[in-house]
């Protein structure tokens, strides 16, 4: 490897640590949203959910949100837990989008969640494949190096 492919894979490992890094103040962002705006009877109530399943989904959040801060710090010896979070995300969107078009009177009031969620993990691919240190494969398989 050239000493020009050394640099570009070195900053867009960084660059990788520090989306990561991003997605989890996003992941924070939601968890506080969550915990305290979002039930029946709160700011935010459409759709209606009981407040105790808003906060346990503000647990998962913060939980996540976690990882993703602590890992970023360490990001080549975490980076299965990008793989994680890209399959989390995914989830979501796919879920998300899916209820939006398809089921009768679901409220669109988190659509652009979808949107910010589906960039975070178009960031995690192309930072990815940007580098020539790692592998799409190295954020899902554990690599025994």
């Amino acid at each position: 490897m050239d000493r020009w492919e050394e640099i570009m894979s070195e900053k867009s490992l960084k660059a990788l640590a520090v989306v990561l890094f991003a997605g989890g103040l996003w992941d924070i962002f939601g968890g506080i949203i969550y915990a305290f705006m979002v039930g029946t009877g709160r700011s935010i109530d459409n759709p209606p959910v009981y407040p105790f399943y808003a906060i346990f989904t503000a647990s998962f959040f913060f939980s996540f949100a976690y990882l993703e801060l602590l890992a970023a710090f360490n990001i080549r010896r975490y980076l299965l837990l990008i793989g994680g979070v890209i399959i989390g995300r995914v989830f979501y969107v796919v879920l998300l989008y899916y209820y939006i078009f398809f089921v009768a009177d679901f409220p669109r009031t988190f659509w652009f969640t979808g949107i910010i969620d589906s960039l975070w993990t178009i960031c995690y691919i192309v930072l990815t494949l940007m580098s020539s240190e790692i592998r799409l494969k190295d954020l899902f398989i554990p690599n025994r190096e």
